[in-house]
């Protein structure tokens, strides 16, 4: 099986089944997000010890792209403090941005995304979750928008 096949699959699988999908009450942290463009919605809901997410949770309506990333995303911030996720966010911005950024095996499932990559418009797709977190870490309340 190639490699691409192999990431394909991964985002299938998070799309038909996401992972920690739903509302999460009580939320210590909640942010919505937007992208005007393709439809994607959702909202990220956060659990958290100081500065560690114990527990997250997303709803919302998007593309297999964007429910796919979510799913991952919840999966690997699950348990990490805010300096792990931001590095982590980093990490995914580069995978998802540079197309010449090497795919660390670190990264498991969440290397499937750098398939993202070689199509520019999903980049947003993939990308809403991630800024929804942040905006979630943050407390922010506006609205996140990939546009």
């Amino acid at each position: 099986m190639e490699l691409k096949d192999l990431y394909r699959d991964v985002i299938l699988d998070h799309n038909r089944r996401p992972r920690n999908f739903g509302r999460l009450e009580p939320a210590d942290a909640v942010a919505e997000g937007n992208n005007p463009l393709c439809g994607d919605r959702l909202s990220v809901y956060l659990r958290l010890d100081g500065d560690r997410v114990t527990d997250v949770r997303f709803e919302g309506k998007g593309c297999a792209i964007s429910t796919a990333s979510a799913s991952l995303m919840t999966e690997a911030v699950k348990g990490k403090d805010r300096s792990a996720i931001a590095e982590l966010f980093e990490r995914i911005h580069a995978l998802l941005t540079q197309h010449d950024a090497p795919v660390d095996p670190e990264l498991g499932k969440l290397a499937a995304l750098s398939g993202v990559r070689e199509y520019p418009a999903r980049v947003k797709c993939a990308s809403l979750c991630w800024h929804t977190l942040n905006a979630a870490l943050e407390r922010s309340a506006a609205v996140v928008s990939t546009e």
